[in-house]
């Protein structure tokens, strides 16, 4: 079959790459526009438009969807299917109707939980211990559409939003080939997927990294989790923002204010919270590298009794 395929980030580039190496052919990308990044503001090619350049596939980058020349150019690429992985973009009605077998969609969640664009920092979050891939048939709704094939994943107690990620990607490029396989034989039936189960996991933003400490110690360290590498879970003190990029829940019980410092050891600092204690190794003050505890105290002392929390907590 003849496939356009359309992603821009990290994860989507397994799903480009099983395609590649499929029997079907992959007659066109689309990607993201490039964005300008870092301090110089340098153009940055999206990880799908690497592979489409070293693998010299025909490539466009529309501003808008609904561009008439951008929907004339896809066209003319004759798909049967368009297969989508985290493009980022909502295709409108004309592209969803244009290919003979529909936009299969590769997501990272156990469809109907976390439908939207931040399924892996939310199933982490909120302290799941599964998730998986679905791919679907595309609608108009947000990630609404049938689903065709789903798989589990296990989320490892250990696990980041950014190794999780990975791990998904992988699964999911697998996925998406095995379903236009058994698309073309016919041996896929879509199931409608039950509205009323559906939960949401809207993109996160920067200011969802800041910490309560009045949370349990579990739901802030599964917090932690699921916002690295981005956007970070961060904290105050003394009005300088550190960022916290690792810790382990304390067996010790404390009764102190949510946010105080309780103990402060060669490679740790314990944290009281709304629910047990935290035990912080790793972090990152504003100017500085990531690095241990043990490392931040070299040049950084902390005080038992000092208070974490907001930037205009004492």
């Amino acid at each position: 079959m003849r496939i356009v395929f359309m992603g821009t980030p990290d994860f989507a580039v397994p799903s480009l790459d099983a395609l590649l190496k499929s029997d079907d052919e992959v007659v066109g990308i689309v990607t993201q526009p490039d964005r300008p990044k870092g301090r110089g503001q340098s153009l940055v090619f999206s990880p799908v438009k690497q592979l489409a350049e070293r693998e010299r596939i025909p490539l466009l980058q529309p501003s808008k969807m609904k561009d008439p020349d951008f929907q004339k150019s896809l066209a003319a690429w004759k798909p049967d299917v368009i297969a989508v992985a985290a493009f980022g973009r909502i295709l409108p009605q004309s592209i969803l109707m244009l290919p003979s077998k529909g936009c299969i969609n590769v997501h990272g969640s156990l469809l109907p939980k976390y439908r939207g664009a931040g399924p892996i920092q939310w199933a982490i979050i909120n302290g799941e211990t599964e998730t998986g891939i679905t791919t679907m048939l595309m609608d108009e709704g947000m990630d609404t559409g049938a689903m065709l094939l789903q798989e589990s994943l296990i989320i490892d107690p250990s696990d980041t939003a950014g190794s999780l990620s990975p791990k998904l990607a992988a699964l999911g490029g697998r996925l998406l080939v095995e379903t236009i396989h058994r698309l073309k034989a016919g041996t896929l039936t879509p199931i409608q997927q039950d509205h009323s189960k559906a939960t949401m996991a809207p993109l996160l933003k920067k200011e969802d990294g800041v910490i309560d400490w009045s949370l349990s110690a579990k739901d802030i360290a599964n917090r932690v989790r699921g916002l690295t590498p981005w956007p970070g879970a961060y904290t105050f003190l003394g009005g300088e923002r550190l960022m916290v990029w690792r810790v382990h829940l304390a067996a010790t019980i404390t009764s102190d204010a949510p946010g105080t410092i309780t103990a402060v050891k060669k490679d740790e600092v314990h944290i009281a919270t709304g629910g047990g204690t935290l035990i912080m190794t790793e972090l990152q003050s504003a100017n500085g590298r990531r690095m241990t505890v043990g490392q931040y105290l070299a040049g950084h002392p902390l005080q038992v009794g000092a208070r974490l929390g907001t930037e205009t907590a004492a």
